[in-house]
């Protein structure tokens, strides 16, 4: 290293919010309990497994678990995702170094033998945890101390039993599995408790796979949508039906005659359809109609279930003769899933496997200019399903626009490879 060099540290970035202020607002429901409980087990059994040191795994144990060392980020592919923070106290365990017997850790979450400056391992943590996983399905905590002191707390984690989830909340349903599974984290004694991270986990994958949805959407979306939903523009109905949609359908008088997008249900007096509406200069659209057999459409729906449920609801219209000039158009709209037009909206789609883009000139805004059937893959159509569903008992932790943000920071993401692939489709 030269002189002028200066050594320093590189941090992650993260956006969220401590679990701390998540549960502040309100106790969790059992499967956003499960889903973030199973990503803290899964970052402290990476740490108890330790790290590579001359040539041997040396275990690290946090110390300081606790709901404000844990942030919560979102992220509109894979959900909620937890990070474990401050490993400021966290104690490496080497084989010839002897541990701290000063008390370093929170008087609130700190382990009996903690207390008492004993040497610590994994079940020390799994005690801290058990306190948090507590807090999270109940808003409060398992012990009281008489006073916040040291003294306190040590009288109160030595020798004071936990309070039952019932005396907390008689109205609490929770399994009986999970409840002897966080009271078993609390039991005085290190020997007492799971003795591993791993046990945990394994406790806890039944109970998620039977109570929480929330683990299959956290798959990405790439592995459970159609690999290329990019389509040809190809009627799916006879002529004559869109005809009369294009008929019937009216520009709204409370709309602005501007180049706008939003979505609708429309109704033909038999049945329902979900619709997005349009209006685009007329050079345009009788560009889209004459050379319809360049037409391209993608089309793609993203979600974001938390901090509250919104979808977005993505189509992009591609056609080598025009678009190569103007570029492509994109289509978004967000369905608030929290809405009844929403639930409308996402749930028509599900169930029709298809919609229609209803055009209008700007020059001549009054009838539909031209309609376009958009069809849906079928694992697209059993995804919206699922997210109409989840979205019922999902709590809106945050404001809307939030959720909109992140789902127009992932469309950036997928902006190029969309592009990429609309232009090399229209090549073949």
């Amino acid at each position: 290293m030269d002189k002028e060099d200066i050594p320093f540290y590189v941090m992650e970035f993260l956006q969220g919010e401590s679990l701390n202020e998540i549960i502040k607002l309100q106790p969790l429901q059992l499967s956003r309990f499960l889903n973030l409980a199973r990503q803290i087990c899964l970052g402290l059994q990476s740490a108890h497994r330790g790290i590579l040191m001359d040539g041997q795994f040396c275990p690290v144990i946090h110390r300081d678990i606790k709901p404000s060392n844990i942030l919560v980020s979102q992220d509109t592919s894979l959900g909620e995702l937890t990070k474990i923070l401050d490993f400021g106290i966290a104690k490496l365990i080497q084989e010839d170094s002897g541990q701290t017997n000063s008390f370093m850790g929170t008087l609130a979450y700190s382990s009996p033998e903690q207390m008492e400056g004993q040497d610590l391992d994994a079940r020390s943590d799994i005690y801290s945890l058990g306190i948090m996983m507590y807090e999270m399905l109940t808003g409060k905590m398992p012990l009281q101390a008489e006073i916040h002191s040291f003294g306190g707390w040590y009288k109160a984690h030595r020798h004071q039993k936990p309070r039952s989830f019932k005396s907390i909340n008689p109205n609490l349903k929770l399994p009986k599995a999970l409840e002897d599974l966080i009271m078993s984290c609390l039991e005085k004694r290190s020997r007492d408790r799971p003795q591993s991270v791993a046990e945990m986990l394994k406790a806890l994958e039944p109970l998620e796979q039977r109570y929480s949805a929330s683990r299959q959407m956290s798959h990405r979306l790439a592995d459970t949508l159609p690999k290329k939903p990019v389509s040809d523009d190809k009627l799916t109905e006879p002529p004559a039906a869109i005809e009369a949609i294009c008929h019937m359908a009216l520009w709204p008088k409370d709309k602005p005659t501007a180049q706008i997008v939003f979505p609708q249900v429309f109704s033909n007096g038999q049945e329902k359809q979900a619709t997005i509406w349009v209006m685009l200069p007329e050079q345009e659209i009788r560009s889209l109609q004459s050379n319809r057999l360049y037409n391209r459409i993608y089309r793609n729906f993203l979600c974001s279930m938390s901090p509250y449920p919104m979808v977005l609801w993505l189509t992009a219209l591609y056609n080598r003769f025009h678009s190569k000039e103007a570029g492509l158009r994109w289509l978004r709209c967000y369905l608030d899933l929290k809405t009844a037009q929403g639930q409308d909206i996402i749930r028509l789609l599900g169930d029709k496997g298809q919609y229609q883009i209803l055009l209008f000139a700007l020059e001549n805004p009054q009838h539909c200019a031209h309609a376009v059937t958009v069809t849906i893959h079928p694992s697209q159509g059993s995804l919206l399903k699922q997210w109409a569903i989840i979205s019922q008992s999902s709590v809106g932790v945050g404001q809307p626009n939030i959720s909109k943000g992140l789902l127009q920071a992932e469309f950036e993401k997928l902006k190029p490879r969309i592009v990429e692939e609309l232009e090399s489709n229209s090549e073949n």
